[in-house]
């Protein structure tokens, strides 16, 4: 697609996903299903934990918190996607694409730090179970919020800094269809391999060393259980496995977009798909799956919201 037929110098175009109408209308069909299952799902849990006394402890806490950043998640770049699918010409503003990239970033520190935490009160919950309580205060809880948005917006604005100001001369045409930060500096008018290298580092050298972390965590963890294992144990170690996976899912595109050095659009794409639209989704469905005490509050909210709606 020309760029210069459809855009202006403060808008850029994006290539989307593809120009077969079969496969556009198929992925369609599959994110806008996705994305409004996702919402539902993370609502649902987040309508569960904050209305059920039962759900009011430290790691449904986190698990909320969760919820609302996987609702960021699907709705800074699902909606547009759905919307472009069928546009000829997919625009983007120099502005929007800015605050799409600030809110991509911001919710990707915040979710890190949450992976991080989580991780954290089963470490307790399982090592340390008669202090859990202690250490994982209401106190405790807030703290872990708080530095997991700092993180945040202090890496996305860290991220931004370097390239809000950027002069954009030639191509306006991003291969992609969302506003990627590695393709957008590219397009800049002056050299940006420094800049390249630093965006990449940065996002790179976080997203790793917070994933060595989880990985370490898990391990002292396992092999606590193996030398101490105990029936209460075993229920704090049952959510284990569901964490493993949501951090496995999180990880992965992100790892491979930072550190790959063999870049490949297809596979980019196929990754930030299931990034942007399957991991919402699958999160509350983990969570859920193997947790009987959230299945149950949500079938009593269900009944509950039920029998509100007869008697009203």
């Amino acid at each position: 697609m020309d760029g210069a037929n459809c855009s202006v110098v403060s808008e850029f175009v994006l290539l989307g996903l593809t120009n077969s109408w079969e496969i556009q209308l198929l992925l369609f069909v599959f994110s806008s299903t996705f994305y409004v299952a996702s919402m539902m799902g993370n609502s649902l849990i987040m309508l569960t934990v904050t209305s059920d006394p039962h759900l009011h402890s430290p790691m449904y806490f986190l698990l909320a918190n969760l919820s609302f950043i996987d609702l960021g998640v699907s709705s800074v770049t699902s909606p547009k996607m759905i919307y472009d699918l069928f546009r000829k010409c997919k625009l983007i503003s120099f502005s929007g694409c800015i605050t799409q990239m600030f809110f991509i970033h911001v919710i990707g520190g915040v979710e890190m730090v949450l992976l991080i935490s989580m991780a954290f009160d089963r470490y307790v919950a399982i090592c340390k179970p008669l202090h859990y309580l202690t250490i994982m205060s209401p106190k405790m809880c807030i703290f872990l919020l708080v530095v997991a948005w700092m993180t945040g917006l202090i890496h996305s604005m860290v991220q931004l800094a370097f390239v809000v100001n950027l002069t954009f001369c030639g191509s306006n045409v991003l291969d992609s269809f969302y506003c990627d930060l590695p393709r957008f500096i590219k397009l800049a008018c002056t050299d940006t391999y420094r800049l390249e290298f630093m965006v990449t580092a940065n996002s790179g050298f976080i997203s790793v060393g917070s994933f060595f972390i989880l990985i370490i965590s898990y391990v002292v963890i396992i092999l606590t259980v193996q030398k101490h294992y105990s029936a209460g144990s075993s229920k704090a170690l049952s959510t284990l496995s569901a964490h493993i996976t949501v951090v496995g899912l999180f990880y992965g595109p992100l790892i491979f977009f930072y550190t790959w050095p063999f870049p490949s659009t297809h596979l980019d794409k196929f990754l930030a798909i299931f990034d942007a639209v399957l991991t919402p989704f699958l999160n509350p469905i983990i969570y859920t799956f193997k947790n009987q005490e959230m299945k149950t509050a949500m079938r009593r909210l269900c009944r509950q919201l039920v029998n509100y709606m007869k008697i009203s």
